[in-house]
C-alpha cells in the first residue's frame, strides 16, 4: 500500500507521519474544497470533512480527526494552505 508523509511545519519537530496515500488524497481534496469556500476555524474543519466524505471512504478512514490533523499540517508544510495570524481561534486558508 502506497504511504504519504505527513510532516509538521513546527520548527525542531522532525516527525513524519506516513499515513495511506488514499486517505491523504481523500481528505487532501476534501481540506481544499471547504477553504475554496472560504477561511476556517481549524476546530471546526474535522466536521466538515466529515461532511465531504463519502460513506464507504468514511468507513473505512478510521481515527479520521487525526486523519485531518496529520493532512493539515503537511500541507502547511508544502505551503498550499496557512494559519492566518492574530489571537483567538486558530483559522486556516488557502495560500
Amino acid at each position: 500500500m502506497d504511504r504519504t508523509p505527513c510532516r509538521t511545519p513546527a520548527e525542531g519537530r522532525d516527525g513524519v507521519t506516513n499515513i495511506p496515500t488514499w486517505k491523504f488524497d481523500t481528505i487532501r481534496a476534501a481540506i481544499l474544497k471547504i477553504l475554496a469556500e472560504g477561511d476556517c476555524r481549524w476546530g471546526d474543519l474535522t466536521e466538515k470533512v466529515r461532511g465531504k466524505l463519502a460513506a464507504d471512504d468514511l468507513t473505512n478512514m478510521g481515527k479520521l480527526g487525526w486523519h485531518v490533523t496529520s493532512v493539515k499540517l503537511e500541507l502547511e508544510v508544502r505551503g498550499e494552505i496557512k494559519r492566518l495570524g492574530g489571537k483567538g481561534p486558530q483559522i486556516i486558508s488557502l495560500t
